[in-house]
């Protein structure tokens, strides 16, 4: 548990720069971090349900289901900067290996947005929504080690 502590906080790095210093003696003690990931990241599942929820109401539903699975789909992104803090969660989401997923991710958030308010479409907004979260899946099995190999593993002898 200390490792994972070290690793997420960023204590694990020997050379430390001013600001590093400063963002830490900043930052909030282990146990708010904790406390403040699992209420972020259970609030966004639930705002998520509940947007599938409002899907089958008649009027709005739509709008409604893309608007709480978006920010049910931000507040569960953003739960991990409780335990990483914001500047080590962003260039996280920028490496290499996540560029992709992480793009696709933003992207679909505001086009799913998009569909809904501006260009009233719902089937686009459900498209949307549905891309939405493979590209959340696929950018949340980015943090587990061999998680996409035994992922993309599974589909080809699926469809093979």
């Amino acid at each position: 548990m200390d490792k994972l502590k070290k690793v997420l906080s960023g204590q694990d790095q020997e050379d430390r720069s001013g600001l590093a210093e400063v963002v830490d003696a900043s930052s909030l003690s282990w146990g708010t971090r904790i406390k403040g990931f699992i209420i972020c990241f259970v609030a966004g599942v639930l705002c998520s349900l509940l947007g599938v929820g409002l899907l089958w109401i008649p009027r709005k539903g739509t709008v409604l289901f893309a608007v709480f699975y978006t920010l049910g789909n931000v507040a569960s992104l953003g739960s991990t900067i409780f335990l990483m803090g914001p500047l080590k969660q962003l260039k996280r989401m920028f490496e290499p290996t996540r560029l992709i997923a992480t793009i696709v991710m933003l992207l679909c958030l505001a086009l799913t947005l998009c569909a809904a308010f501006w260009w009233h479409n719902k089937g686009l907004a459900l498209v949307f929504c549905l891309l939405q979260f493979f590209a959340m899946t696929w950018y949340s099995l980015s943090f587990i080690p061999f998680a996409r190999d035994a992922v993309k593993k599974c589909f080809s002898a699926c469809l093979s």
